[in-house]
Parts: structure tokens; C-alpha cells; sequence
């Protein structure tokens, strides 16, 4: 069966930094991309970066380029993302994601994940 809890979420002052972390279990993690996204009350699921299952490409949405660093430790089955220079407009809930699919250049799209988090809450106040 598998699993995929993300952590780290909270509430944090505007230019704040917070780290996501996420495990997944009951699958082979180093054959999966990995994702994070994002959604905010009335908004549709954002992509906000992926990553290879090799770790050797990532690539970010232009709003968190800059900012913030999607790494994993495959050793441990485990995904972070390190959020720096928070912003109110990066409040979402973020979950973390799993797939096989993968294209240099652009992330996989949130359906072609296969599996995904139940989400944790980040709040950025002003």
C-alpha cells in the first residue's frame, strides 16, 4: 500500500522560510518523479516544482523560482522543498505528489501523477 505524508507546514511571518518535507512508502521511490503542488481556497492546483527521480533536473513555476529548492534523499525515501522569502500569495495547502511520467522541460501536469499527499497548510501573513 502506498503512502505519501507530507510535513513541515505552519504559519509564518511575510520573507519567512519554512521546509516541506514528504516519505512515501510501498513504492520503489527512486522510479518515481517526484512533485509539489499547491492549491489555494477558490484556485485551481498550481504546480510549483518536480523533480527527476535521480534528482539530477528540477525545474520550478516562474512564481517560486528564486526561492525556493525542491530536493530529495532517495536513500530515505524522502522529498523536501526549503520556501525562502515567503510571501502571502504562497498560502496554499501543499501536497506532495508521485509519477512515472517525466519531460525535460516541464513538469508533469497534476493528473499524471500517481499518487498524491493529503496535504499540509502553509499560512504566510503580511
Amino acid at each position: 500500500q502506498v503512502q505519501v505524508v507530507e510535513s513541515g507546514g505552519g504559519l509564518v511571518q511575510a520573507g519567512g522560510s519554512l521546509r516541506l518535507s514528504c516519505t512515501a512508502s510501498g513504492l520503489n521511490f527512486d522510479g518515481y518523479a517526484m512533485g509539489w503542488f499547491r492549491q489555494a481556497p477558490g484556485n485551481k492546483r498550481e504546480g510549483v516544482s518536480c523533480i527527476k527521480w535521480d534528482g539530477t533536473r528540477t525545474l520550478y513555476a516562474d512564481s517560486v523560482k528564486g526561492r525556493f529548492t525542491i530536493s530529495r534523499d532517495n536513500a530515505k525515501n524522502t522529498l523536501d522543498l526549503q520556501m525562502n522569502s515567503l510571501k502571502p500569495e504562497d498560502t496554499a495547502m501543499y501536497y506532495c505528489a508521485a509519477g512515472v511520467i517525466w519531460r525535460d522541460g516541464r513538469c508533469p501536469e497534476a493528473n499524471e501523477y500517481k499518487y498524491y499527499g493529503q496535504g499540509t497548510q502553509v499560512t504566510v501573513s503580511s
